[in-house]
C-alpha cells in the first residue's frame, strides 16, 4: 500500500474533499441545477430587483461622498470636536459651498453651455467642409472624386436626419412623457434620500466593519478583516484621488485656454475635470469639442491646443497623479481599456465610471481568496518542492513590505 492510500487517498483527493472525479462532476451538476432552478423562478426575485434598482444609485453616491468627507470628519475629531458636531459643521459647509457654486458659478457655465450647444452643429459643419474643399483640391482630388462621395452633402443630409428623426419621433416623445415623469421622480427622490444615508455612514460607518465581522464565523474574521481593510483602503485613495485629480485638470484645462484665448474656456474644462474619471478614453472625449474649434478657428489656435493639452497632460502624468494617486491601483493599462469596454457595454455610463473600482474591490477580494487557496494547497501537498511557498507570494501577500 502506497504513502497516498495510508493517508486516505491522493493529495487531490484530500484536497478537494471527495473522489476527485465525481466531486467536481457532483459540483458542475449542482451548480447548473442551481442555475436552472433560479431561472425558471426568476419571478419571485422581481422585488429584489426592484429594491436594489431603487438603492443602488442613492447608496453609490452616499458612499462617493462618505469616502470624501471623512478625512475632513476625521481631522474635526481630532480637533477635539464631537462626531455629530462635525457632521452638522460638514453639512452646513456643503449647503453653503453648493449654494455659493448655484448662485456665481452655475449662471455663466449655463450660459456658456447655451452657446456652444447653438454652435457646435455650425463648428462641425464648417469642419466637413473644409475637409471636402480640401480634399477636392489635394493630390488625392482624382480618387476622391472617383469614390463618388461628398463630405459636404454628408454633413448636411446628417443634419437634415437629424431634424427629420426628432420630427418623426415627436409623438413618440410625448407618449414617453410619463415614463421620463417617472425616471425623474426616482432620480430625485434618490438624490433626496443621500444626504441621510451619508449622515448615518458619517456618524456609524466606522462601527460597520465590526458589526459585519461579529455575524461571520469566528475562524473567518482575521481573513475577512484583512479583505475589508484592504478594500476599504482601494477604494478610498481612488475615490477621492480621482476626484482631487479631476479638479486640477479642470482648473489646469480651464485657464490654458484662457490664456490662449479659446473660446467656451469654462465650460471646456469643465468638460475635462469630468471626463478625467474615465481613464484613457476621458482625455478623447474632453478634447474633441475643443479640437472641432481649433480647427475652424485658425492653424495657430491648434498650436496653442497642442501645447495647452501636452502641458496639461504632462503635469497630470508626472506630478499629479503620481502625488495623489500614487500606485495603489495596481491594474495595468490594457487590463483598464479591457474593464471598461465591457463595463459600458453591460450597464452603459455608470458602468464606465464603476467599473475601475469594482474591478479594483474584486481583485482585492480575489488576490485574498488565491492566498488562502495556495495555503490550503500547501497543507495537502506532501512534497516540499512541490509547494508554493513562503518564498512564491509576492510582498503584498506575505505582508512584508
Amino acid at each position: 500500500m502506497n504513502r497516498d492510500n495510508k493517508k486516505g487517498g491522493s493529495r487531490v483527493i484530500r484536497f478537494l474533499g471527495g473522489r476527485v472525479t465525481l466531486f467536481v462532476l457532483a459540483t458542475v451538476l449542482l451548480a447548473g441545477l442551481v442555475i436552472l432552478v433560479y431561472d425558471r423562478v426568476s419571478f419571485i426575485f422581481t422585488p429584489v430587483r426592484v429594491l436594489l434598482q431603487t438603492v443602488v444609485l442613492p447608496v453609490i453616491l452616499a458612499m462617493i461622498l462618505f469616502y470624501l468627507l471623512r478625512p475632513v470628519l476625521r481631522l474635526l475629531e481630532r480637533a477635539k470636536i464631537p462626531r455629530v458636531w462635525g457632521i452638522a459643521i460638514i453639512y452646513i459647509g456643503g449647503i453653503g459651498l453648493i449654494t455659493l457654486l448655484v448662485l456665481l458659478v452655475f449662471p455663466f457655465l449655463k450660459a456658456q453651455f447655451h452657446n456652444l450647444a447653438a454652435d457646435f452643429p455650425e463648428y462641425f459643419r464648417t469642419l466637413m467642409l473644409n475637409i471636402d474643399r480640401y480634399m477636392s483640391t489635394s493630390l488625392f482630388a482624382s480618387y476622391y472624386n472617383d469614390l463618388n462621395f461628398s463630405l459636404a452633402k454628408m454633413t448636411d443630409s446628417f443634419f437634415d436626419d437629424i431634424a427629420g428623426f426628432f420630427q418623426d419621433t415627436a409623438g413618440g416623445i410625448a407618449s414617453g412623457i410619463t415614463n421620463f415623469i417617472s425616471t425623474l421622480t426616482g432620480i430625485i427622490l434618490s438624490v433626496v434620500t443621500v444626504p441621510f444615508i451619508l449622515f448615518y455612514l458619517l456618524k456609524d460607518g466606522e462601527k460597520l466593519p465590526g458589526f459585519i465581522m461579529n455575524l461571520l464565523p469566528p475562524r473567518m474574521r482575521d481573513d475577512a478583516m484583512v479583505i475589508t481593510a484592504d478594500a476599504d483602503r482601494q477604494l478610498s485613495a481612488y475615490i477621492l484621488g480621482q476626484v482631487l485629480v479631476s479638479l486640477c485638470i479642470g482648473i489646469m484645462v480651464s485657464i490654458g485656454f484662457l490664456i490662449i484665448g479659446m473660446k467656451y474656456a469654462l465650460v471646456l474644462g469643465a468638460l475635462a475635470a469630468v471626463t478625467s474619471v474615465v481613464p484613457y478614453l476621458g482625455p478623447v472625449i474632453a478634447i474633441t469639442p475643443a479640437l472641432i474649434i481649433a480647427l475652424v478657428t485658425s492653424p495657430f489656435m491648434i498650436l496653442k491646443l497642442a501645447i495647452v493639452w501636452t502641458v496639461v497632460q504632462l503635469v497630470e502624468s508626472k506630478f499629479i497623479s503620481p502625488q495623489i494617486m500614487g500606485k495603489t491601483m495596481h491594474i495595468h493599462p490594457v487590463t483598464i481599456i479591457f474593464v471598461l469596454l465591457t463595463a459600458g457595454s453591460l450597464f452603459g455610463i455608470p458602468g464606465v465610471i464603476l467599473g475601475i473600482p469594482g474591478y479594483a474591490l474584486l481583485k482585492v477580494v480575489a488576490s485574498h481568496l488565491f492566498k488562502l487557496f495556495k495555503k490550503r494547497y500547501d497543507e495537502h501537498e506532501d512534497e516540499p518542492e512541490m509547494r508554493y511557498g513562503e518564498n512564491n507570494l509576492r510582498p503584498d501577500e506575505t505582508g512584508r513590505e
